[in-house]
């Protein structure tokens, strides 16, 4: 059965919505085997081991990576997901899977906390689940930027997560860049989200549809020579 996850910063947007804690949730795969467009920040850690590979253009690791580098039992939970889902590839299937563990307490749903959109037939599962489930608010990062594109139900909303393959490509997609400081943002024309007094208002951006910029952080390659 798939599961959903709840982690410390999907507790602070419920604080932020002053809605209780188990009304928000996420859904999670395995990072960078589950990232076709992932580039910059593309990073991998071992099913087995945790040990973190690092993309050849790797720039800034992928923080959820570090994370299931470090914890054993959620690197358990995003490959139980992925290998249920992967198995079946069929949307109908798949949406069944998703609705079934989706409970009807929750409010808020951030899908992919961890991960992103593998193909095609994943993501229209989504589409289908949003459409059905539309008192609940669901939001997401991706790097496959043709999914932006696409009419999506109104409470289904995205930003483009930079750093892939296909930056090239923006156009006036909302869009959320990572950078070393305040300062960089500025100059990007972004403000900054996910600050230390209000950790979870990228919500408000992504809800908003508004491009912004989140500070670099966690544990980061050593510097190529």
């Amino acid at each position: 059965m798939l599961k959903l996850g709840n982690s410390s910063k999907m507790k602070k947007l419920a604080d932020m919505l002053a809605i209780r804690k188990n009304q928000v949730a996420s859904f999670d795969l395995p990072c960078g085997y589950t990232c076709p467009m992932a580039d910059k920040c593309k990073s991998m850690a071992d099913r087995k081991t945790g040990i973190i590979t690092d993309g050849s253009n790797c720039v800034f690791r992928c923080y959820g990576a570090s994370l299931e580098s470090a914890f054993t039992n959620t690197r358990t939970l995003h490959w139980n997901n992925f290998d249920l889902l992967r198995n079946s590839n069929n949307i109908g299937d798949m949406v069944d899977m998703i609705l079934s563990a989706i409970n009807d307490k929750i409010k808020v749903l951030r899908i992919h906390s961890f991960g992103d959109f593998f193909n095609s037939n994943y993501f229209q599962a989504w589409l289908n689940v949003t459409e059905k489930l539309s008192d609940i608010s669901f939001i997401a990062y991706t790097k496959v930027l043709p999914y932006l594109k696409i009419d999506r139900p109104k409470n289904f909303s995205m930003v483009y997560s930079h750093g892939g393959l296909l930056d090239k490509n923006l156009d006036d997609e909302p869009t959320c860049y990572v950078v070393k400081s305040i300062e960089e943002a500025q100059k990007l024309g972004v403000e900054v989200s996910c600050k230390i007094d209000n950790p979870a208002n990228d919500y408000n951006f992504i809800r908003e549809q508004k491009s912004f910029a989140i500070l670099i952080h966690g544990t980061q390659p050593a510097l190529k020579s």
